[in-house]
């Protein structure tokens, strides 16, 4: 299972001018998007709704990407990739608007979800643009530093948003995402787009070759789901006001787990980084379940990070390198499907569990989720690894 991933030619360079940008672009688009995370179950408890509905509210947008990733994918292999990403940023961003109308749960709950079409769009679009210009042989380290820009988000996205939100209004958060995603769109219109030929049109919306990392992966976010979802409600009621530092320890650990994670994949093989890093990944549940101070939660915060750094990325690059080039969009929006219909799933399902049983139980029922996935990657891993070479 650990073959190299990486061929003998010369390193070729990643660091251009189009990698640059669509980093960046990325980044403000996470920005924008992480910023309401952690806001939005709060705004919706403000609207009357109780935990089970902000997890549907938090969910709901997960599942609307999912329908539309498997559009979007095939459209941006079959139509051509700017026209599709500057579209979901346009949808992405009025939505971001319509929140501030938003008079009740049911009408926030619509808009959420036509949010989750421009941002499955949207996300789904800058992963593909990225795999397009990141040499093949550096995929894995690529696409270590492209997640890192969702890691400097989340760095201090999240605790902006809460920020916002206590010193200022809803009204205020929702103009300042909106604004960030503004200049993506601003961004994303100055990168030189690869020409790819145009796929054939296909019945079968979804890549195969990324079916098994995709499965990894929705396990994996079902722990996520419970941290974006009902973190800032669990700190509260251990009697910590402000989370926001464990989103920042958080990014800070995937930060450095990233990048130095996707490199080794590109060396040793995918097993060195992901089965270490789901095994981090449950224990930093665990920490969780266990956390009754601020040190406790800042503690998971790192170890969570960690994990999650080395597994992303690492099962992102598996699902693109076997694809063809005119495929990469499937392949993307595959990954991404399994990855939304995790953190859609379980934070309806974690709304319910803490409803029924307490946040703390929810938490160690999380470790649940981790485990399939270390299960799953270890039966199926072969497999996977074969697929990628």
């Amino acid at each position: 299972m650990g073959a190299r991933n990486r061929t003998d030619s010369p390193r070729e360079q990643l660091w251009t001018r189009d990698f640059i940008l669509i980093c960046t672009t990325n980044l403000f688009i996470f920005c924008g998007f992480q910023m309401l995370m952690p806001t939005l179950p709060v705004y919706a408890k403000h609207l009357g709704g109780s935990d089970a509905a902000a997890g549907l509210i938090v969910g709901s947008v997960s599942v609307a990407a999912v329908l539309m990733r498997p559009v979007a994918g095939q459209a941006l292999d079959y139509y051509g990739r700017k026209g599709i990403f500057l579209a979901g940023l346009v949808v992405f961003i009025s939505a971001v608007l319509a929140y501030i109308w938003a008079p009740s749960l049911g009408v926030l709950l619509l808009i959420r979800f036509i949010h989750g079409f421009g941002w499955g769009a949207t996300s789904t679009a800058a992963s593909t643009v990225a795999a397009d210009i990141i040499p093949k042989a550096r995929l894995g380290e690529g696409m270590g530093y492209f997640g890192l820009t969702t890691t400097v988000a989340m760095a201090f996205a999240p605790a902006l948003g809460l920020y916002l939100t206590s010193h200022f209004s809803f009204t205020v958060l929702f103009l300042a995402s909106a604004f960030i995603v503004a200049i993506a769109a601003g961004l994303a219109l100055s990168i030189g787009y690869r020409h790819i030929n145009a796929a054939k049109a296909k019945t079968f919306l979804l890549e195969k070759a990324a079916l098994r990392p995709a499965l990894v992966i929705f396990f994996v976010t079902m722990t996520y789901g419970a941290v974006v979802s009902f973190l800032a409600l669990y700190a509260a009621q251990q009697g910590i006001d402000n989370i926001g530092p464990f989103f920042t320890v958080y990014a800070i650990a995937l930060a450095v787990a990233r990048p130095l994670s996707g490199r080794l994949a590109d060396r040793r093989g995918f097993d060195i980084v992901v089965i270490p890093g789901v095994v981090l990944i449950m224990v930093a549940m665990f920490l969780l379940y266990l956390a009754n101070s601020f040190a406790w939660f800042l503690a998971a915060g790192i170890v969570y990070g960690i994990g999650f750094g080395a597994v992303q990325p690492g099962l992102q690059a598996m699902s693109v390198l076997k694809a063809p080039p005119n495929r990469r969009g499937a392949a993307n929006a595959t990954f991404f499907i399994g990855f939304d219909l995790g953190i859609g799933f379980s934070s309806v399902l974690w709304g319910l569990v803490s409803q029924a049983f307490g946040y703390k139980a929810m938490y160690l029922w999380t470790v649940v989720p981790a485990l399939l996935a270390l299960s799953i990657y270890i039966i199926i891993g072969r497999r996977m690894q074969q697929l990628a070479q």
